[in-house]
């Protein structure tokens, strides 16, 4: 029989209908798509071989979870993405205000609405992304948000004492019977609040107001939180983590190329911003390696972490850096410089929380120095390594272009260069060309200019060049004839 053919509690005993409990229900699902070689968390990258299949032994344990982790881990989308491993819908007794099975209803309602009706019992069909709720704990939360409180107005317009358990009304947690309840940052919620959820994990029954009911909700639980040291807001208290099954820890990306993955999928970019940007591979790489060095700063507080997040505005802010001034020159088409990259100082400054001494130096020069550092990350991958001690009379291959700074006044790069006169001035400097011929010869035409600009800017972390910002853009010079001159 299809669905919509069932209507009643007896059509759902003819058509073989059987009642299985929501862990159960994800176990079974689970398991058919291990069989079968499906994905079970599409759209996570980089948890493959360590948090999803931590995950995928927790549900075929039947266990509540908890996922530990900084921000910006995936905590919540991992909660989200189990509604996946769901049926796509089960049956309700109509009108329930928790989602009753009709083959085993647990609430007042429903049990004298099976007594009246029998068979005739109504039913409805309630659909998976029905069955999944959310709340971020926040200290304002009560026992009467989540378990349920007396209605007096429902006491009232019933008349009914309030000895009676039809005046009670329930919180978001009965009404998600049979459903994925997440908690958000569950050491936010107050620690008598907490207990409150003893029974509900344990013994199956809930007590509002002096009541004390049989109620064995089926529920699947996914807490998340950030581990315990990071805050001061609170913990989790110590007997509901021995009633929670399973405890994951999630992480960071552990190369660029996960981290690249999972910023080209959540940034919010449209069709035309692409087609109008070209990005060059190498500043893929640059933007995440930003997120790297800040997880290693000395400056920012690493048990904050830095989430994934920030790579993603990051990297809109970047788009949005060339968008604005391929508008302004009235160009369809622009190739992203390196100079780009300063607009991203505020998804950046924005993102990362900083220790004491990151406070002092201000985020706008942290967030600066970031980008400084993974630019010398990157630079040995793509051009020989420059050493710190250089001995007398020897010869490196940057030698050419640090005597052409020495022999010129400076080097300005406008920010508002038309693309002609970007790559004239790029150009007009014969050793930078040389030495992406000599060691970049198969890059794309399209990214020479950027692999100069990377070039320039590598020297002058490495204390070969000077860089200076001045109100219209950058000039680069020879680093010790700006001594000399006192310029």
């Amino acid at each position: 029989m299809k669905i919509e053919e069932i209507k009643t509690l007896g059509d759902l005993k003819k058509s073989g209908y059987t009642s299985r409990t929501i862990k159960e229900e994800l176990r079974d699902n689970l398991k058919r798509k291990i069989q079968n070689g499906e994905p079970t968390f599409e759209g996570i990258h980089g948890y493959e071989y360590t948090v999803i299949p931590e995950i995928e032994r927790a549900i075929l344990s039947r266990h509540n979870i908890n996922l530990l982790g900084l921000r910006g881990q995936a905590k919540t989308r991992l909660a989200r993405l189990m509604v996946n491993l769901l049926d796509e819908y089960i049956p309700v007794v109509e009108g329930s205000e928790i989602n009753d099975d009709p083959l085993n209803p647990i609430s007042r309602y429903s049990k004298d609405l099976l007594k009246e009706k029998g068979e005739e019992l109504p039913v409805s069909w309630m659909h998976r992304d029905e069955r999944f709720f959310e709340k971020l704990a926040t200290p304002d939360v009560t026992v009467a948000d989540l378990i349920g409180d007396v209605d007096p107005i429902k006491a009232a317009n019933l008349r009914l004492s309030y000895a009676d358990d039809r005046v009670i009304h329930f919180g978001m947690i009965p009404r998600a019977n049979r459903s994925i309840f997440v908690i958000n940052e569950l050491p936010d919620l107050q620690a008598r609040i907490q207990v409150a959820l003893f029974n509900i994990l344990q013994e199956g029954d809930i007590q509002i107001r002096g009541f004390k009911l049989r109620l064995p909700l089926d529920m699947q639980f996914v807490f998340t939180a950030n581990p315990e040291d990071y805050t001061n807001r609170g913990s989790i208290v110590t007997p509901l983590k021995d009633r929670i099954g399973s405890q994951i820890l999630t992480h960071y990306p552990e190369d660029i190329e996960t981290a690249r993955q999972i910023t080209a999928q959540e940034a919010a970019l449209d069709d035309r911003q692409k087609e109008l940007v070209h990005v060059p591979e190498l500043a893929k790489d640059l933007l995440e390696q930003i997120s790297f060095e800040a997880r290693d700063s000395e400056y920012i507080d690493h048990k904050s972490g830095v989430s994934a997040r920030m790579s993603i505005s990051a990297y809109e802010n970047l788009l949005s850096t060339a968008e604005r001034r391929a508008l302004k020159k009235g160009e369809d088409h622009t190739m992203l410089r390196f100079g780009d990259f300063l607009g991203v100082i505020p998804a950046i400054t924005g993102k990362v929380e900083l220790v004491y001494e990151g406070e002092q130096e201000g985020a706008a020069f942290v967030a600066t120095q970031l980008i400084g550092e993974a630019t010398k990350s990157l630079f040995p991958e793509y051009f020989p390594k420059i050493e710190k001690l250089k001995k007398p009379d020897e010869v490196t291959p940057y030698d050419d272009l640090v005597e052409w700074f020495f022999e010129s006044s400076g080097f300005e790069l406008p920010d508002d260069l038309s693309e002609k006169e970007y790559r004239e001035k790029l150009d007009s400097i014969k050793p930078l060309e040389d030495l992406v011929n000599k060691y970049q010869p198969d890059v794309k035409e399209k990214d020479r200019y950027f692999m100069k600009e990377f070039i320039l800017w590598s020297l002058v972390e490495y204390k070969k060049l000077s860089k200076k910002r001045f109100s219209k853009g950058l000039q680069f010079k020879d680093l010790y004839g700006s001594y000399i001159s006192g310029l």
